[in-house]
């Protein structure tokens, strides 16, 4: 093609007519497998924890997926494969756990014990809250592994730090030191529990009460309740649960705190909105409480629920305990160490004080 004035100019293709290349020739699409190869190893892990529970039927299936998942990491370089799979079961997995397990929790029960052993167990959720807090911050302690340890300790466990993260989404080191904190300071107060009680001199009844209120773990207040003997197993447990049914009022604190939080900066949660002033997963929790302090259920379906719920809350733990790394928990430290000791005392001795003066 040629200008008036005769000199050439390359010609013009328009975009649209362009030659595609060849799908040969093309660059490969990257295969993305979804979250089947992680669910998949957590439902192996399943398996062996609740044969492991079968085996010795004092070890929580919980605690093993925790250990699992942690062995695992630290042998072995896991597959970024897996990620999707483990991260559908520490969040999702575990809220639908968190909903179920409000199927334990009697609201009759709970008022069997009286209002002075209740107002104990607000005792020791709220000051243990709160003085973890404050040791945190004496410590120099990130303030999101501090209120991950806190509600850990002073509510029930791993499952208290996944709530919490999945509120606030702390970072993944924060949520491994606070899980491996609570499996090492929840296991070792299963052999101290019944040496406190039985040194002080404190009947079964008590001791039960006081082991409810002190250990972190539910299946860890099992275990120590059934060395303590005598009637402390039924205490203990209707104790705990009553902490798990804090869970519902410390979320919907934390949530509505860090939705005011957003909007006073103008800020917004992923996805551009602010967070909801009370978590769903929360909703759900309340819900089955009422389900089944209210309603007749059947045992088959309490039976089935319960063994859903272990399940669910089973993979959790698995994918929690795939994220603690050691090499992550010793760059944190001695002082998230010293929170637990702190935080673990704390609760113990509220607890105590608590027990002594409602008993």
């Amino acid at each position: 093609m040629t200008t008036a004035a005769g000199r050439a100019t390359p010609a013009v293709i328009p975009t649209r007519h362009a030659r595609r290349p060849h799908p040969a020739r093309r660059a490969p699409r990257v295969l993305r497998s979804g979250p089947a190869p992680g669910l998949a190893l957590c439902a192996v892990a399943v398996v062996l924890a609740l044969l492991v529970n079968h085996l010795v039927p004092v070890v929580s299936p919980l605690l093993v997926a925790i250990l699992l998942g942690a062995v695992l990491a630290n042998a072995w370089p896991l597959p970024t494969a897996l990620a999707p799979g483990l991260a559908v079961a520490a969040k999702p997995l575990l809220r639908a756990g968190i909903v179920l397990l409000g199927l334990q929790v009697v609201l009759g029960q709970v008022l069997g014990l009286g209002w002075g052993m209740i107002a104990v167990v607000v005792a020791v959720v709220g000051l243990g809250i709160a003085s973890t807090l404050a040791y945190g911050r004496l410590l120099g302690v990130p303030a999101g592994l501090t209120l991950l340890v806190a509600c850990g300790f002073s509510i029930c466990g791993a499952a208290a730090v996944a709530a919490v993260d999945g509120l606030v989404d702390a970072e993944e080191e924060d949520v491994a030191t606070a899980v491996a904190l609570v499996v090492v300071c929840g296991t070792l107060m299963i052999p101290v529990a019944p040496l406190v009680v039985t040194a002080l001199g404190m009947g079964p009844y008590a001791g039960g009460l006081w082991a409810g209120g002190s250990i972190h773990e539910v299946a860890q207040v099992v275990a120590a309740g059934g060395a303590i003997g005598g009637g402390a197993l039924a205490a203990a447990v209707i104790v705990k649960l009553t902490r798990v049914l804090m869970l519902a009022p410390v979320m919907a604190t934390i949530s509505w705190r860090r939705r005011r939080a957003l909007a006073a900066a103008g800020g917004r949660a992923d996805g551009g909105r602010l967070p909801p002033l009370v978590p769903v997963f929360v909703l759900g929790f309340v819900a089955m409480v009422l389900v089944r302090s209210f309603l007749p259920l059947p045992a088959p379906v309490l039976d089935g629920a319960r063994q859903l719920q272990t399940v669910l809350l089973t993979a959790a733990m698995f994918a929690l305990g795939c994220g603690v790394r050691l090499g992550l928990v010793r760059q944190v430290g001695v002082r998230p160490f010293v929170l637990a000791a702190l935080s673990t005392a704390t609760v113990a001795l509220v607890c105590l004080a608590g027990v002594t003066l409602a008993t």
